[in-house]
């Protein structure tokens, strides 16, 4: 086979492969969405009608008789159930952590929106803990509250002090492993500054987690996007943790797989102790998915739920923060497999980048911008592979928006800079073997500047 023939070949094989890449992505998300529990809508005692629902005019006396005793049994059972969840919220206690380390741009967004907050339950308050901030994070902290009309003990603040000398502690276990020494309240709910939740969230939340008799409850937030960086990134990474951490799976108790959002995670705070918590994960980088885990492992019940209405999270705020964020996580995201590391980034430059480059590329040699030289005799059937290769290429194109128009569905994020996905995809490419020598080496794999190696 000459170069001619082989390149042709090579490149409609690619674009083909990227082409169903996307339609798998897709349709395994779509799958996996129609599925996952979601938060459920928040209802008060008296709120629901108690009355049975009419029968139809068409039946017989029997079939309506019949018909109003069931729908006055699941009437009465519905108020009984809503009646319990809000008698449990009303007699128990709820402390909100917020571990902050130079969230200056964040902390007051976040605060005003819990501080905000509907009542959750009867005895509840928030509690920030200052990881030793060199910004104006704590100023701008007790303004928030001030503004709110919030003092203590509704809101207070902890200084989280020193590491301890010859202990590994990285990121935010030793701020929430402080805040644990004054916790006394049956939960416990870890928020980051960089969520803004809407007021009934607190409640919906504490509310689903007493039903469902869980010991975590996290939630799956609105992702939301401010820079050019986000944009290229964010989306994709959405897509990729959606497939990647099968939400069903997650909420099934026999199946091994955990996984939480540490944005938010609500726990009992008995099991919290009974597992460790963050004290005994103070090495731990990824510490969100270890507690997830933890709560399995010790046979506990682990809720993760989608929540894109109740809260919302912008996770950077430009390129140098994105970058250090997602090569902190990437390999460690994928259990430390770099082999699974490295082939997902090949993957994502396939499926984002490659249609893009594939469908140029395709074009150019079609149009006889040809760097070999064609087979005289092969040079008609050459140019049809090449212009199926140009047909797939844009045809992967068009499933980038596809998806895109998918995420704006499900997640209410902006088709804006679709057509930078091919960038977006180079970037998230990249991140994977960075994220490897990074995390191996040591070598400049850092938490907003602190070293974690």
């Amino acid at each position: 086979m000459n170069p001619a023939t082989a390149l042709t070949w090579a490149l409609l094989s690619l674009a083909a492969a990227a082409a169903l890449g996307l339609v798998i992505l897709i349709a395994g998300l779509e799958q996996v969405f129609a599925r996952a529990p979601r938060l459920a809508e928040l209802q008060e005692s008296g709120s629901d009608a108690t009355g049975p629902a009419p029968a139809p005019a068409t039946a017989s006396a029997t079939s309506t008789a019949s018909a109003t005793a069931t729908a006055s049994v699941t009437a009465t059972t519905s108020v009984t159930t809503t009646t319990s969840v809000a008698f449990a919220l009303a007699n128990t206690s709820l402390t909100v952590v917020v571990p902050a380390y130079n969230e200056a741009a964040n902390i007051a967004a976040c605060l005003t929106s819990l501080l905000r907050s509907e009542d959750p339950c009867g005895d509840w308050r928030v509690l920030l803990v200052d990881d030793r901030s060199s910004d104006a994070t704590v100023a701008i902290a007790e303004a928030a509250a001030g503004a709110c009309g919030v003092t203590e003990p509704r809101f207070s603040l902890l200084d989280a002090g020193p590491r301890p000398v010859g202990e590994r502690w990285v990121g935010k276990n030793w701020a929430c492993s402080r805040a644990m020494e004054q916790v006394v309240s049956e939960w416990v709910l870890f928020v980051d500054a960089d969520v803004r939740l809407q007021p009934a969230t607190l409640r919906r939340a504490l509310a689903q987690a007493t039903t469902d008799g869980a010991d975590l409850l996290s939630l799956a937030p609105r992702l939301s996007c401010g820079c050019l960086a986000e944009w290229l990134v964010q989306p994709i990474m959405a897509s990729l943790l959606g497939l990647g951490f099968p939400i069903e799976a997650a909420n099934d108790p026999t199946s091994s797989v955990a996984f939480a959002a540490g944005p938010f995670m609500l726990f009992r705070r008995s099991t919290y102790l009974a597992i460790g918590g963050h004290r005994a994960l103070a090495a731990e980088v990824v510490e969100d998915l270890a507690l997830a885990r933890r709560i399995k492992q010790g046979g506990h019940r682990l809720r993760y739920l989608l929540a894109l209405d109740a809260l919302e999270l912008r996770m950077y705020s430009d390129f140098a923060s994105l970058w250090e964020g997602w090569t902190k996580n990437w390999l460690l995201g994928l259990d430390g497999d770099v082999a699974r590391a490295l082939a997902a980034s090949s993957v994502v430059l396939l499926m984002f980048s490659g249609p893009w480059l594939l469908a140029a590329v395709a074009a150019l040699l079609a149009a006889g911008f040809a760097p070999v030289r064609f087979a005289p005799m092969g040079l008609s059937d050459q140019r049809l592979v090449l212009l199926a290769a140009l047909a797939l290429g844009l045809a992967g194109i068009g499933l980038q928006l596809v998806l895109r128009l998918w995420i704006r569905r499900q997640f209410q994020l902006p088709i804006s800079f679709w057509w930078l996905m091919g960038a977006g995809g180079l970037v998230v490419a990249a991140i994977g073997p960075v994220s490897v020598w990074r995390t191996l080496s040591g070598r400049g794999w850092t938490w907003k500047g602190r070293p974690l190696a």
